[in-house]
């Protein structure tokens, strides 16, 4: 549909509801295509999988015996909700990728050039994004059930420990939407796990921040990362190892706090950088 075609049903259906609806369909479209991506090439979901499902039995059976959760408690069950928390952080990077490649293939510069709306590619990437995460969650949780994981908590306070793992994959994936493109190509964008890395493993998602040295444990407390993580220990029934600091002991509010101002930053930076790409 061109651009004179939009103006006349915006004008028909009013401007603001015109525009609204539009962005919404150039988003689902956006997604569509994303997704179908995954549908004809399912060995990116696969290989999104590998690190953590690796890291679970790494961690679990190889190392598990000589790690302890203060407190009291079994690692492994300490381990699972922080390799969910892992999984959906480091996901950021594979939108990043995804962007960066988009780019790098010009079809960035193809949807500048259509008439579409602004916020369609970073909304369509997002929504994308959130799907595959959760059915990477599926899976790992069902490989979690397989090694012996349980949730202690009911069903509603597992169902809201999942949704706190969505809702952080949700706000990181606009750092990654704008990280895709920010950086000039996908080599680029492959020396950014040189950050991500650190930031999952200076957390409170493998080991408890109060057996680090003091200033790494306050930074590791304060990661976004450690909130979710302690969070949704809380919410499964599994061992906590709070350690007595406010941030800790407030963790379901962080895990809430950290994606809503992760969101409010970041979305409106990948929208802006989208409209300031040169063509």
């Amino acid at each position: 549909m061109t651009m004179l075609e939009r103006k006349d049903t915006a004008a028909a259906v009013g401007p603001e509801r015109g525009r609204l609806s539009w962005a919404l369909v150039d988003c689902w479209n956006v997604t569509r295509r994303s997704l179908t991506h995954y549908q004809r090439q399912p060995i990116a979901i696969i290989w999104q999988l590998g690190f953590p499902i690796l890291s679970v039995l790494l961690y679990g059976y190889i190392f598990g015996s000589a790690m302890k959760v203060p407190g009291g408690g079994d690692y492994r069950e300490f381990l699972m909700p922080g390799m969910f928390a892992t999984t959906m952080t480091m996901g950021f990077m594979n939108t990043a990728m995804a962007v960066v490649t988009d780019a790098g293939k010009g079809v960035i510069d193809r949807f500048r050039s259509m008439p579409m709306a602004p916020s369609a590619v970073a909304s369509g990437r997002g929504v994308a994004d959130l799907v595959v995460a959760a059915a990477e969650l599926t899976i790992l949780a069902a490989t979690a059930l397989a090694v012996g994981w349980r949730a202690g908590g009911g069903p509603m306070e597992a169902v809201g420990a999942f949704g706190l793992l969505l809702l952080l994959r949700f706000s990181l994936i606009w750092v990654g939407v704008w990280l895709g493109l920010l950086v000039p190509n996908a080599e680029a964008a492959g020396g950014l796990y040189a950050i991500a890395f650190p930031v999952t493993m200076i957390s409170s998602a493998l080991v408890a921040p109060s057996l680090m040295p003091g200033w790494l444990g306050t930074l590791a407390a304060w990661n976004p990362v450690s909130s979710t993580a302690t969070a949704s220990r809380e919410l499964f029934g599994n061992p906590v190892a709070g350690g007595g600091t406010w941030v800790e002991e407030h963790a379901l509010l962080m895990a809430l706090v950290w994606p809503l101002v992760i969101t409010l930053v970041f979305l409106p930076l990948a929208v802006r950088r989208f409209q300031r790409l040169s063509r």
